[in-house]
């Protein structure tokens, strides 16, 4: 008879982040992620104690996940496809996208505690590159187009507008480059 797989905690931690990419992260549980795993429930709960502590280790994967999905920019420049792809995360992977930034599970609750976390450093680092600004103007600069960003992507995750990219794109730009320009403003 062959020995019987082995459920590591990577493989646990993978399935939880299935169920809250396919499903909501209110859906994992023992069961639901023992089922993923064709396993008993035991593998689970050998890893985590508890539930919130599997559902704060998929969240970690959704932020990885989430951070390579932002930075994959193609054709745009960094800026505009950073924003771009942010509202689109919100179309394409609405579960993981509530789950990030509407379940209260971020280590950072607050936009300004946000900015300076190790997770935003290549977003950061990135724009700052683009824009060739210090750290702190290129944080503000950050801070202004992530809040133009994420209410883009929360109203059309709920239905109230359209997906438009080109339109989209349009507005971006308007906010970025007002953004920088009043930082170089301040500046001189």
């Amino acid at each position: 008879m062959p020995p019987k797989a082995r459920i590591t905690k990577d493989m646990v931690i993978d399935a939880a982040f299935e169920v809250a990419r396919k499903a909501g992260a209110e859906n994992i549980n023992a069961r639901t992620v023992s089922e993923k795993l064709n396993c008993s429930t035991q593998p689970v709960m050998y890893h985590f104690a508890t539930i919130e502590e599997l559902k704060k280790a998929a969240y970690a994967k959704a932020d990885q996940f989430h951070t390579g999905y932002l930075m994959d920019v193609g054709p745009h420049d960094i800026l505009l496809g950073i924003g771009l792809n942010y509202i689109r995360f919100a179309v394409e992977e609405p579960h993981l996208f509530r789950f990030l930034f509407q379940s209260g599970l971020s280590a950072k609750n607050s936009l300004l505690e946000m900015v300076d976390s190790e997770e935003l450093i290549p977003v950061i680092s990135a724009m700052q590159e683009a824009m060739s600004l210090d750290i702190e103007q290129t944080k503000e600069v950050f801070v202004t187009l992530a809040l133009f960003v994420h209410g883009y992507a929360s109203i059309i995750l709920n239905d109230s507008l359209e997906y438009d990219e080109k339109t989209i794109a349009v507005h971006l730009e308007r906010v970025y480059t007002g953004a920088i320009s009043t930082i170089q403003e301040q500046t001189k």
